[in-house]
């Protein structure tokens, strides 16, 4: 096919040159796990196919100004794309989506966190796309044409399709069902590398818009079916427990159960907390797991209110704001609470606006209702004490019951902070984010003290239920060797990396003396039938998919996002399987397989009800299903 001098230069060049690039950037600045050759052959493989044929379409221009410039755009859009996975990597431990790219309105207050994340070394990225410009401009040979026969280019589709095949055949050997299991990402740019990836991307989200447009009832009855199956009752010890009690739930910005009851260079991370974790007065749960996606925080509000998980494909609050939901704050609204949400950000961020109106919560308390000045604020605004403070003086104007989210900021990344709030010093493992965290946690429990304090001098203690949570991993996978060694470990394992995804959670009931540690496996899915339970609301007609912690009956089962889940008996992570307690692989795996399908049906489930919209097909008043 090279028979002539100079003919295929160029496109030897582009597509050989983003090929080593593209796996380059892989080995480099992605944790893409390879655990056998063949996962390695399949990494190398996978970014060729779709560069064969991208770069192949310039054999039709009949010109070489045409047909350079083409490579030039296309391999510098490729770069683009390639790079903003990397910046994207390096925060959220995952790979972009389409949704994620039109949240446009949140970059804006996206501030340092986005400076943080870009360095002058990232220079390097742009290495492949100079040595094509160079070679397009400068090499004599690159700038020859000789037009290209028909036969000779249905000859190169034919070997670029082959490809294609040959790399999607090791890719299915490798990991049987692929594209119809594609909750983890990184299995996916794994097996069919970046570029593909996008483009299955594109066609999830096509395929869940019309998932929307051709729901009907008839889909609730299954899903109703599944949600009723799988429901804990109450334990009558617990509910009613809280009954008539204002509701006040906090999410704490990034906080991670490793810093509950431990220390840092001798200095106690989190005292008010820890002090919690032993009060009559507060269930303290350890197993509890965040199980958010690529929504992070505004993910967790909408499991928090919803019992849902938020989408695969990006923030539940961009893709589906207009959807029907029926959340614990409109359960709420029907039996007399005043609902609101306290957060001292612009209202828009992450298009909390209009989602708060779907989720029908009465008031948004945003950066509007503070006193926000250049002194009492840090990072991403408003300090957490300041917010604690100001936000019980709006509690006390408020119609009870009532019922408020109030949503932390001063433990967010990159955990900058006052010296003046720093109460511990860092770490000093050298990985600065790591340092800084354990600082930025301790000013959040700090302010937690102060919440409580505060809730006391006003009166409202004392007939509140007291809910914290964790929203998600403040540490990501990109820190592993400095979170090794603040562990005592000698490398975070896929199981080491599935624990850490413990968030710390609290159900604090003052004068209850009923409180104690729990143990049992949990997640964020649990908390709305949890609490609802606790106020004595009854949950069988709601379609919800976590169950009472408190019941009896309560699953020892916890599935993330990405299809990752944990068992009081096994953890399932990187498609292996770990004893929960020793963290060693599991050698008879037979006895769990059943977990992996009834994980991929939940969230299948789950996906169902929110891609199709399918609540504005239920009647919460009577539990049945219209057409």
């Amino acid at each position: 096919m090279i028979q002539k001098s100079g003919k295929y230069t160029a496109l030897l060049v582009v597509v050989c040159t983003m090929w080593i690039q593209t796996y380059l950037t892989y080995k480099t600045s992605f944790d893409l796990k390879v655990e056998n050759l063949l996962q390695e052959i399949i990494l190398f493989i996978n970014p060729l196919p779709f560069l064969l044929l991208i770069f192949g379409v310039a054999l039709f221009f009949k010109t070489a100004k045409k047909r350079n410039r083409y490579y030039l755009i296309v391999s510098g859009i490729l770069t683009f794309v390639l790079y903003g996975n990397v910046v994207f990597y390096r925060f959220y431990s995952d790979f972009i989506t389409l949704p994620v790219l039109f949240q446009t309105s949140n970059f804006g207050d996206l501030g340092n966190s986005i400076t943080t994340l870009i360095s002058l070394k990232d220079i390097w990225y742009a290495t492949g796309f100079l040595i094509i410009y160079i070679t397009l401009k400068k090499i004599h040979s690159a700038k020859e044409f000789q037009l290209i026969k028909k036969e000779e280019r249905r000859t190169y589709f034919i070997f670029s399709v082959a490809v294609l095949c040959f790399n999607l055949g090791l890719a299915e050997i490798e990991r049987p069902q692929l594209l119809t299991r594609s909750f983890d990402r990184e299995i996916l740019v794994k097996s069919i590398g970046t570029f593909d990836y996008h483009l299955y991307d594109a066609f999830v989200q096509s395929k869940s818009h019309a998932q929307r447009v051709l729901a009907d009832g008839s889909e609730l009855t299954e899903v109703s079916n599944y949600v009723k199956s799988n429901q804990a009752e109450p334990n009558p010890s617990y509910f009613g427990l809280a009954k008539d009690r204002n509701v006040i739930i906090i999410s704490l910005e990034s906080m991670q159960n490793f810093v509950i009851n431990n220390q840092v260079k001798g200095q106690t991370i989190t005292p008010f907390l820890n002090e919690l974790t032993k009060d009559p007065d507060t269930f303290y749960f350890d197993e509890f797991y965040h199980q958010t996606g690529l929504g992070k925080t505004s993910d967790a509000e909408f499991i928090v209110e919803n019992s849902m998980y938020g989408t695969g494909r990006g923030a539940v609050f961009f893709t589906n704001a207009g959807n029907t939901f029926e959340s614990m704050a409109s359960r709420l609204n029907d039996t007399g609470y005043y609902t609101s949400v306290m957060h001292a950000n612009n209202k828009s961020f992450w298009n909390r606006d209009l989602m708060y109106e779907s989720l029908h919560i009465k008031k948004f308390f945003d950066v509007a209702s503070y006193n926000v000045t250049e002194k009492n604020s840090a990072n991403w605004g408003l300090k957490d004490i300041p917010f604690m403070e100001q936000s019980v003086k709006l509690m006390e104007d408020l119609p009870q019951p009532f019922y408020t989210r109030m949503l932390t900021l001063s433990n967010h990344f990159p955990f900058t902070s006052d010296e003046e709030d720093q109460y511990i010093k860092p770490y000093d493992s050298g990985d600065e984010t790591v340092d800084r965290y354990f600082q930025t946690a301790r000013y959040t429990d700090e302010a937690v003290k102060v919440l409580f304090q505060r809730l006391k001098q006003s009166g409202l203690y004392d007939n509140s239920i007291i809910v914290m949570y964790g929203d998600h991993y403040g540490i990501s996978d990109n820190h592993n060797k400095a979170m090794a060694r603040y562990l005592g470990k000698d490398a975070i394992t896929p199981y080491d990396a599935a624990k850490l995804q413990r968030v710390p959670f609290f159900i604090h009931i003052p004068g209850s003396n009923k409180g104690k540690v729990m143990h049992e496996v949990a997640g964020e899915l649990d908390i709305r039938p949890t609490i609802l339970h606790l106020l004595g609301l009854n949950t069988t007609q709601d379609v919800q998919f976590g169950q009472d912690l408190l019941s009896k009956e309560h699953q020892n089962f916890t599935v993330f996002r990405d299809g990752r889940f944990v068992t009081d008996r096994v953890v399932y992570a990187a498609e292996t399987f770990y004893d929960a307690q020793t963290g060693k692989p599991i050698q008879n795996t037979q006895p769990y397989g059943k977990y992996i399908k009834q994980a991929n049906r939940k969230l299948e489930v789950s996906d169902q009800v929110i891609n199709g919209d399918l609540l504005r097909f239920y009647d919460k008043q009577t539990g049945q299903i219209t057409e």
